[in-house]
């Protein structure tokens, strides 16, 4: 367990490195009910530095599964007006988003795949507004993590349950830089790492990165037209720099969806909706998914290619070496925002309108012509092995080494 003094630097993290909530700007922090006394914390300092209101979207993820089990398919079709409503208000008010996320990877173990495919699709066409604000960086938002015992006990499942919650907490604080005599100052020198190897790649301007390894993965990203490689800190629109991950390791841009070629084969589950998807593999022709199978968790892969046209095609690559912390920990902690920070990954779906020059002053028609990806979806899979080579491939044929054996070589 985290001491009191390292709880308050997390949660000070979340407020001024991830969200970089500025004096009388409203907050909405979003968080399952068993985070409570994390999201209380958070709250807190967020006053202390001159929150003008701080709103809590409380989530109830054991409420959500009695809800896929007992209500009609028509009801969890629909979202109600004021969610809609709701988020709204949180763009005319420029709010910044914090969000906790901690769910129970099987949590919908058992649930009908049609039911919880209509559930998503709702809650996604609901709050399309609201992600693009975030997609754009209109408004600024922070993703971090703490334990909860039926997620603690998926990650570690031969001890009892506070000795995994216990054990997940030691994970996080050393992942989140919290062993350090000075957590900011930590963030700030692994940040600027990670924006020194960004200026590299953007310098070289690749038209493709070849990713293979022995798995099966033999894959041709085509990079956007005027694509940006963007690590850790963003620029909000308003100007203000924030860090979208906590933790993060990666360096990302948009993929061109007419130029994707070959087959790439998962590295690690893909926790998904509550549902694992694992031992899968992909095959594109000309940006497209063509072909693709999967050993744990076909019918929840099925449901995400099926939800849209724009989610057949990759929105982000994402570079990761095999060295970072979260992957030296070993751990596999059946959440997205840790494991894909692990590896290396793919995102189907839609790309941000940052990873491309100009792209917030772009019209959508401009942005397709670029190669930009457009989806209701944005889902987050992981490709990195240990021994994975990737090369980046100029509009001149020149071949430059990014990685050797899971880890760059720049």
């Amino acid at each position: 367990m985290l001491t009191k003094k390292q709880m308050e630097k997390f949660a000070e993290l979340a407020v001024l490195v991830g969200a970089n909530m500025q004096p009388k700007q409203e907050v909405v922090i979003r968080c399952d009910v068993q985070c409570a006394d994390f999201a209380h914390l958070i709250a807190e300092k967020a006053y202390k530095f001159g929150a003008k209101r701080v709103h809590m979207q409380w989530l109830d993820e054991e409420l959500a599964r009695i809800e896929l089990m007992k209500a009609k398919k028509s009801v969890l079709s629909k979202v109600p007006d004021y969610d809609k409503a709701i988020n709204k208000y949180f763009i005319k008010h420029k709010v910044c988003l914090i969000s906790i996320s901690a769910g129970n990877p099987n949590i919908f173990k058992g649930c009908k795949a049609d039911k919880l495919e209509a559930r998503q699709l709702a809650i996604l066409k609901s709050r399309k507004e609201i992600r693009n604000a975030t997609m754009s960086n209109y408004l600024r938002w922070t993703i971090v993590s703490v334990p909860t015992p039926g997620w603690a006990k998926q990650v570690f499942p031969d001890v009892d349950p506070q000795v995994a919650v216990n054990k997940m907490w030691d994970a996080i604080g050393h992942i989140m830089r919290l062993d350090t005599p000075d957590p900011t100052a930590a963030w700030r020198e692994h940040i600027d790492t990670l924006h020194r190897r960004a200026d590299f790649l953007n310098s070289h301007n690749f038209e493709y990165i070849h990713m293979r390894n022995a798995r099966g993965t033999d894959l041709k990203v085509g990079l956007a037209t005027g694509h940006m490689w963007i690590a850790a800190e963003e620029e909000g629109q308003d100007g203000v720099p924030f860090t979208a991950n906590m933790p993060t390791e990666e360096i990302f841009t948009a993929p061109h969806n007419r130029k994707i070629n070959g087959t790439v084969v998962n590295a690690l589950p893909l926790v998904n909706n509550g549902n694992v998807i694992d031992n899968f593999s992909i095959t594109f022709k000309d940006g497209k998914v063509v072909d693709y199978k999967a050993e744990v968790g076909y019918d929840a892969l099925k449901a995400i290619l099926e939800s849209d046209e724009g989610v057949l095609s990759l929105g982000e690559i994402a570079l990761i070496g095999k060295n970072s912390p979260i992957a030296e920990s070993g751990i596999l902690f059946y959440n997205t925002l840790f494991d894909e920070n692990a590896s290396c990954h793919l995102a189907f779906g839609a790309s941000y309108p940052t990873t491309v020059k100009d792209g917030n002053s772009l019209t959508t028609e401009e942005l397709a012509e670029r190669g930009m990806n457009s989806s209701i979806q944005h889902v987050d899979f992981m490709v990195g092995t240990k021994d994975i080579d990737i090369d980046g491939i100029g509009y001149d044929g020149k071949v430059v080494p990014l990685f050797r054996n899971g880890e760059w070589v720049i």
